[in-house]
This record gives C-alpha cells, structure tokens and sequence, in this order.
C-alpha cells in the first residue's frame, strides 16, 4: 500500500489537472522544450521526454515505476499534468498551480482559447475478478436497475455508472463521478479474469463561458479544495469503502 491521503480505500490515488483549449495549443520545437526546461528546474526528477507515435502528443515524466511519480503532457488542444500518489493533496496542487501559472506566458493560452479547467482525483482498486459484479453489489444493493441480475444465471457485464451535477446556478461549475470496470465479456464466459483495477474518478470542471478574471492557478487550488471536499463528504464513505468493502469480502 502506498503512502497517499487514501489508501485505506484504494491501492492507488492520484490527482490531474485538464485544461482544454478551443484552439490548437502551440507545438514548435522552442516553446515545447523551454516550457518542458523550465517545468524540469522545478521539478528535477521530471526527464523522461516522450512524443505519442499515433498524435502530437508530447509529455514529460518522472519515472513511473516508483510509488509516486509526476507527470505534464501537452496535447493538440489539451494541457495536463498528474501526480500519482502524492502525499498530500496539496503536494499535487502545487506542481498543477506551476503548470497552469506558466501556461500564459510560456505557450502563449489566452484566457479568450480556454474551454474548461478540470481537476480529478482518481482512485484505483485492484480486483482479479468481475468488476462489474462487485459494482452491482456494492452500489446498488436493492436498486431496481439491478432487477436484471435476478434472471436465472444471469451475470453482470457492465455496471459503470456515471452521475454529473451542477455546483453553481450558471451550471458553468460542475461535478462528476465515474465508476470505470474493465471486465470484459470473454472473461465472464471464461473465469479467466486478470489482476486489473477498478477506477472511482471525482472530477470538478469549470467551463470558461463568462471567462472569469481570477488567475488559473487560484481558480485551480479552490476547484482542488472543493473536490476534496466531496471526497471526504460523499465518496469516501457512500463509494469508495463500499467497493473497497466488497473486494476484501472475497478475498
């Protein structure tokens, strides 16, 4: 188990930054290493420079086979950072607050191109066996949507639900829950599951619509507040430890 805020839930957490363009994000040779150089100062562990094959895709990492690790990309229309198991929430906040203080000045994005801010806290569980039943069992005791289930031999091949809310009256703030399985149906038929995880995502977005003047860092460390917020609300205890419940209970 990794040292993160919650691993008593999950094997691993992480917490990424999205901010979505409407126009194409700059991609020439000076603009993507001097931003990439200037990330690397501040960051030494950050020297893995990749390109995509299959886009225009490029990314900077540490290494990710250790327990934590960080990360920045720089999509066609998309900059996004991560940071897989840190500490604390706020470690992770202050490398995106890095990321989005520099976007300005160093690619040049305009408050005018923005379409959405995003933050996301991810959970992973691990489960060698059908996520999707464990879903079904865990978060939908006595639902009628699992009425299905009591057909004779009937088995669960997709239970992902996903729930979106508006946080401000304007709806330009809102939040989401993903539950993500990766069972699939030859597995099922089969019992031929692997060790693969099962994906809670707590995402808090802000749309750009009335494009507001506080800075994208300040506006990211509020939105990071709010999310953790949630999580210590809501998706610990009605989400997480019920799925975490539900795998201990077949182990």
């Amino acid at each position: 188990m990794t040292n993160q805020p919650y691993s008593t839930y999950c094997d691993d957490f992480y917490v990424n930054m999205r901010l979505g363009s409407q126009l194409p994000l700059p991609h020439g040779r000076d603009t993507l290493l001097h931003f990439f150089e200037r990330l690397g100062k501040a960051y030494p562990n950050l020297t893995r420079f990749r390109k995509n094959a299959d886009s225009s895709e490029y990314s900077l990492e540490e290494d990710r086979s250790a327990p934590s690790y960080r990360w920045t990309s720089l999509e066609q229309r998309r900059l996004t950072s991560g940071h897989v198991n840190p500490g604390t929430v706020e470690e992770a906040v202050r490398m995106h607050s890095l990321v989005l203080d520099m976007a300005p000045h160093h690619l040049g994005i305009s408050p005018l191109e923005i379409d959405y801010l995003d933050v996301l806290f991810g959970f992973d569980l691990t489960f060698g066996g059908n996520h999707d039943e464990i879903i079904a069992e865990s978060l939908y005791p006595q639902s009628p949507l699992t009425c299905l289930t009591e057909e004779s031999g009937a088995k669960a091949v997709d239970f992902q639900p996903s729930v979106t809310v508006a946080l401000s009256d304007d709806c330009r703030m809102q939040a989401r829950i993903d539950v993500v399985t990766r069972t699939n149906s030859y597995q099922v038929r089969t019992g031929d599951y692997s060790d693969d995880v099962i994906s809670v995502y707590l995402i808090v977005r802000r749309y750009w619509g009335d494009r507001p003047k506080e800075p994208l860092d300040a506006m990211f460390a509020k939105m990071a507040e709010k999310a953790e917020e949630l999580c210590e609300t809501h998706v610990c205890s009605k989400i997480l430890k019920p799925i975490s419940a539900a795998i201990s209970s077949r182990s």
